[in-house]
């Protein structure tokens, strides 16, 4: 099997991984922060210790800024539902995944907030005066995927971060495919909210993610109940990151982001050049075969390449590639309508191939040959 999915999770997952999960199970078993023996103890001390290496990594003002949530979705949820601001504007982009779509335009439903949908007027990046433009005296918050899951553009998060610290704007960064293999500081880069899916490039398992917010952003919860603290008060405590994390975590998820962090950490020069070079070659060669377009711009290596084969339905093509050739593709619209829309991909969808640091030169070899004999027919 050659699995080239991984911008809808990473696998296979790096062995240090694996081994942080097997200390869960003798180790780290209990509830955190929910009872007082030191069993309990010591899982609440590993959680904390995965909590400083997400703010440290990602430079975050103090690690009770950063927020366990169950994926990149409910944390993008939590930033853009607890910080609403009625009769407010937000920009968003055509980029945009439904996690950051669906509730804006369920707000906007509501008559709460006013969106606007800036485009790409580059066809290689999403730059500030795509954004600039849109700003009115009400907007408090703008939503930029800094890599598209569906083509792979880049947004330019400094100078966007910028801008928004200039108008006191709240700048919430989509990561899900960035996360692990392009730099984010959420300081130099004026990053307010900075969500993150841990299962992706970051090599965890999956129902873990985070979100990661400013020391000069107001948030509220939007989930509700037991937090261990403060168990008295029928409200719910204001205090993170407790008042974001109620029920129980998901301890075994959050110390396997702990690992796969660490992993990214040691190989970190390893797997950005590694993604540069095979999206990179993976590109060139797939523009040379007859019939294929290719809708990732050669500027943008970050690992996810998509394209079409004429007029074949994209999930036509994703499953010869899995029946015929054992390849793991993704079709269809990948959970991001306005992208397609704007890619003219709407009815078709387009075939994605996602790389990681486990993705080889062969694989791509063998999978370029698959789509050749595809394309002939």
């Amino acid at each position: 099997m050659i699995y080239l999915d991984n911008s809808a999770t990473t696998f296979p997952k790096p062995k240090e991984v694996q081994k942080a999960l097997n200390d869960v199970f003798t180790k780290y078993g209990a509830n955190p922060g929910r009872s007082g023996h030191s069993f309990s103890l010591a899982s609440a001390l590993k959680v904390n210790e995965v909590r400083e290496d997400v703010a440290d990594f990602f430079n975050v003002s103090r690690p009770e800024k950063v927020i366990f949530t169950s994926g990149c979705t409910e944390a993008l949820n939590l930033a853009i539902l607890g910080s609403v601001q009625e009769g407010g504007h937000v920009i968003c982009t055509v980029n945009e995944h439904n996690s950051v779509l669906r509730p804006l335009f369920e707000l906007k439903a509501k008559g709460l907030i006013d969106v606007t949908v800036a485009e790409p007027e580059n066809s290689a990046r999403l730059t500030v005066s795509d954004i600039v433009k849109h700003i009115r005296p009400n907007t408090y918050m703008v939503c930029v995927n800094h890599v598209s899951n569906v083509d792979g553009m880049e947004a330019e998060l400094e100078a966007i971060g910028e801008l928004c610290a200039e108008h006191c704007i709240y700048f919430l960064v989509d990561a899900a495919q960035s996360a692990g293999h392009k730099v984010i500081d959420m300081q130099k880069q004026n990053i307010d909210f900075l969500a993150l899916a841990g299962h992706k490039g970051l090599y965890a398992l999956q129902g873990v993610g985070a979100l990661c917010y400013s020391a000069k952003a107001k948030l509220l919860p939007i989930k509700f109940g037991g937090t261990g603290t403060d168990s008295i008060n029928v409200r719910q405590p204001l205090e993170a990151p407790e008042a974001f994390e109620s029920g129980t975590i998901a301890t075994p998820a959050i110390i396997s982001l702990g690992a796969g962090l660490k992993f990214v950490k040691e190989h970190y020069s390893e797997i950005e050049e590694k993604l540069d070079d095979l999206t990179t070659y993976l590109n060139y060669e797939l523009r040379s075969i007859d019939g294929v377009k290719v809708y990732t711009h050669p500027d943008n290596s970050n690992g996810v390449l998509s394209f079409n084969i004429r007029d074949m339905p994209s999930t036509d093509v994703s499953s010869i590639l899995d029946e015929k050739y054992k390849i793991c593709s993704r079709s269809g619209l990948h959970c991001a309508p306005l992208k397609h829309k704007f890619n003219g991909t709407t009815y078709q969808g387009s075939v994605r191939l996602s790389l990681s640091y486990f993705s080889t030169f062969t694989e791509i070899s063998r999978t370029l040959k698959a789509i050749k004999e595809i394309a002939k027919g």
